[in-house]
């Protein structure tokens, strides 16, 4: 992740090393002071080695992907504060390895042929999927040898990476587990209809389905042009997310199978169903293609979405969202069912690395990945966030407040992940099954109808993925 540390001039120093007279993107140094956050961290039992004790030390990186997270490219770009440390610490540096999101694969595998490969790529999820296929065709290497979970660095990650790991084999280096997409709202509007507001329904353990459901219903009016619910992701967290199941769940052995019967999931799909046929949702999923559209007009409801579109500049936000600076805008985590299992679940998202085969300096990957990891669990770099998101983007402290309870969800959710890494069969599938409640309102399929379609085809998948993931861990031993 990225880190902000503008107006903070006590921490950060910005200079500008940026070349002249070049069309190329040059990257910016930065230097740091890490002395107060390195004497915590070691206080809580967790530190970095010395250099001449580091392995992958006063070396370079060679990260191959479609975007740089670690470099800076602009005096006014977010800081990664993890990589600062692997470049000044250990005297090491990244090298980007630029592709296209389109031809990333065909890339990578036309330099592992070459003999060029690169040493690192995103751990992806969903569309972006890098597990399981892409390891077990040999794409990706195991990280078992360069990462312990075990240790104090690296066990609160220990849950998160059973979803890279085949049988005992690991694969994703995973760095950090985020909420993403919350009901993001106008307090303002709110009011004005007579609702109670949503965070302080989830902090009274009120904020249920059957409370959203109403508002929607009731504040929806399309004569009006006022529809209660958009966003790009609302049908598929309102169902499989909010009720912590899926439609493809892992076993204990990492064996997939259908959850299709579960009793949950019809009342959620038919949930969302009733809110589709009621039109409570934008028809074109968002408001002029534009997070948050409608929202200070009274025009729209909730937003499903992450809280990165509520992060900008004061003047955008408030356009768009509300007043921010009058505490207008704020977030809550999705309804629970009421007649679920009593938790509220967000999506929890692993974010990390792979190890490319044949990769030529895997220790340099597994120490720039534990820098990462060092920096987003030091107290100082997250105090410094909250100051940001505080002082430069306006945040109230009942939206940090909101922010620490939703990273306490899923911490204690782990299973709450995106699904789509399957093989291609299931994965289409799998989409099918998923995106007919998102269906225009005149076309949407009942649950019942799409469950009953694919029910035969998806088990065949399933077993079919299973086999190959079996197979590929027998080779193993």
């Amino acid at each position: 992740m990225k880190r902000v540390f503008a107006i903070i001039s006590a921490l950060i120093l910005i200079v500008a090393l940026v070349g002249c007279g070049s069309n190329k993107r040059e990257p910016i140094q930065l230097t740091l002071n890490t002395e107060d956050s390195e004497r915590i961290m070691s206080a809580a039992g967790i530190a970095l080695p010395d250099i001449l004790d580091a392995k992958g030390a006063m070396s370079t990186v060679k990260w191959f992907s479609w975007y740089d997270p670690f470099q800076n490219y602009d005096a006014d770009e977010i800081v990664n504060t993890g990589y600062w440390t692997f470049q000044n610490k250990y005297e090491s540096k990244i090298v980007w390895d630029e592709t296209t999101y389109e031809s990333r694969y065909d890339d990578l595998a036309a330099r592992i042929v070459a003999g060029t490969a690169p040493d690192m790529f995103p751990a992806g999820i969903g569309s972006t999927a890098t597990f399981p296929m892409y390891c077990i065709n040999g794409t990706f290497d195991p990280i078992d040898e360069y990462i312990d979970y075990t240790t104090p660095l690296w066990r609160g990650m220990a849950e998160a990476a059973e979803y890279y790991a085949l049988g005992d084999i690991y694969f994703g280096i995973v760095t950090e587990l985020a909420p993403r997409n919350y009901v993001i709202y106008n307090r303002r509007v709110m009011d004005e209809y007579g609702y109670a507001d949503p965070a302080q329904l989830f902090y009274n353990d009120e904020w249920t389905m059957s409370t959203f459901v109403d508002m929607c219903m009731d504040f929806s009016d399309p004569d009006e042009d006022r529809y209660a619910l958009q966003g790009w992701y609302y049908h598929d967290d309102l169902v499989q997310v909010a009720t912590g199941e899926y439609y493809i769940m892992k076993d204990e052995n990492g064996m997939l199978y259908s959850n299709l019967d579960n009793p949950m999931l019809e009342v959620a799909n038919n949930t969302v169903y009733d809110l589709i046929k009621n039109q409570c949702n934008y028809p074109s999923t968002i408001r002029d293609n534009t997070d948050g559209a409608g929202m200070k007009e009274g025009l729209c409801l909730f937003e499903i979405e992450n809280t990165g579109a509520i992060v900008g500049t004061v003047e955008n936000i408030s356009a768009v969202w509300g007043d921010i600076t009058e505490g207008e805008v704020m977030f809550v985590p999705l309804p629970r069912y009421d007649d679920g299992d009593g938790n509220y679940y967000l999506n929890a998202v692993p974010s990390g690395y792979m190890l490319v085969s044949h990769a030529s300096n895997p220790d340099g990957v597994a120490l720039l990945a534990a820098c990462v990891r060092f920096k987003l669990i030091d107290p100082t770099v997250i105090d410094i966030d909250e100051k940001q998101l505080r002082e430069i983007y306006k945040w109230s402290d009942e939206m940090l407040e909101m922010r620490k309870t939703c990273y306490e969800i899923v911490e204690t959710n782990t299973r709450m992940y995106r699904n789509g890494n399957f093989i291609d069969s299931l994965n289409s599938t799998y989409n099918s099954i998923r995106d007919g409640v998102k269906s225009s309102n005149s076309e949407t399929a009942s649950w019942a109808q799409r469950k009953e379609s694919y029910r035969d085809q998806l088990d065949y998948y399933i077993e079919e993925q299973n086999t190959i993931i079996s197979d590929y861990i027998a080779g193993l031993s």
